[in-house]
């Protein structure tokens, strides 16, 4: 077997099968998407395959850049005899594919282990990998960035790709946008789309906070009410429409009824999405939106949403940015407050306003 390329002459390969792995979750696939984009136009007729958890993988389905989606029954991929039975067709999959090149954007333990089973002779990886995931790496590429999204670009750098702005090429199909357009007949605009969910609490802008302003919105400049989430969300909907709807504020609540490129569809003919920050919070500056990102507990420099039509409002507090998930003290969401986020939301709005007339 010849050796593997030295990590300088990596800018001169030519791979005809190349396997990207990013399981997971849907910001992080997200920020990995100019990955694809950079290196399709690197190799334009290489054959690119993507590995991801099967709920995503409508995500990247349709994606003009890939030619192959391969699924990971997460859920099923336990340490029981069927985990493994799944994990082990996994592998056979993987390996039966005959790939040139496999890059793990992910960086854990279990995507370390899929980029070795795909056997191929050169295996990159990021420097900043964990889980001892490097260990199944022939290469590892070192970045000195501080955003995600450039993170994962620099991978595509270091195989010879040229320094572009981030694609992400989300691939909204026609029967999603029909959908998004019958889900929001008859609301009116300007349309401001409201994400009051995140999996961590910290994470959690007030509902109350959320409601007051879309009040001061919908007073200011006539908008209409969209609230969006996973169906766990529900209880957050619930609260911001029991403030809104006594005072004859309607809010039409799409709260678990979306598939992903539903949802895309949603925030791409949204005039304005107010998210926290949180998976679809990505995937609104993917589609196109202006997005007005909450953050509390993260730092935004590191994951916030990456594009010229997004915003942020962050909290002040002591302890922001510290990635926790239960705190006792929750004090930036006191010091957050909504009249704090109304000035931006007001004056994006205004903007707004100026472009339509």
């Amino acid at each position: 077997m010849p050796a593997a390329p030295s990590i300088d002459e990596l800018r001169n390969l030519s791979p005809r099968r190349v396997c990207l792995i990013k399981p997971s979750a849907l910001g992080d696939v997200i920020h990995a998407l100019p990955v694809l984009a950079t290196l399709r136009d690197r190799w334009p007729s290489a054959h690119f395959s993507w590995v991801i958890n099967r709920g995503l993988v409508g995500l990247v389905e349709g994606n003009p850049a890939l030619d192959d989606v391969i699924p990971f029954d997460r859920a099923r991929a336990g340490l029981g005899p069927r985990g493994l039975a799944t994990t082990s067709r996994l592998f056979v999959d993987l390996r039966r594919r005959g790939f040139d090149v496999t890059i793990d954007l992910q960086g854990l333990f279990r995507s370390g282990l899929m980029t070795f089973a795909t056997a191929a002779p050169v295996r990159i990886g990021r420097a900043d990998a964990r889980e001892g995931a490097s260990v199944f790496y022939t290469h590892q590429v070192a970045s000195d960035a501080t955003h995600a999204v450039d993170r994962l670009l620099d991978v595509a750098l270091a195989l010879g790709a040229e320094r572009v702005l981030p694609r992400f090429n989300l691939a909204i199909r026609e029967e999603d946008r029909q959908w998004a357009e019958t889900a929001l007949a008859g609301v009116p605009r300007p349309l401001l789309v409201l994400n009051p969910g995140a999996r961590w609490l910290t994470k959690r802008w007030p509902p109350r906070h959320f409601a007051e302003v879309a009040r001061r919105a919908v007073a200011r400049f006539g908008v209409g009410l969209v609230v969006v989430g996973a169906a766990e969300d529900r209880p957050l909907s619930t609260s911001i429409r029991r403030e809104l709807e006594p005072l004859g504020i309607p809010v039409r609540d799409l709260t678990g009824q979306t598939s992903l490129m539903g949802l895309a569809a949603v925030m791409a003919k949204a005039d304005l999405v107010l998210s926290n920050d949180t998976g679809p919070l990505h995937l609104a500056v993917a589609s196109g939106a202006r997005v007005i990102a909450i953050f509390t507990c993260t730092d935004p420099a590191k994951t916030g949403p990456y594009g010229p039509g997004a915003q942020v409002v962050r909290t002040g507090v002591w302890c922001a940015a510290s990635c926790v998930r239960r705190c006792d003290r929750m004090e930036c969401m006191t010091e957050l407050s909504p009249d704090r986020v109304w000035q931006v939301v007001s004056r994006t709005l205004i903007e707004e306003r100026r472009e339509v007339a």
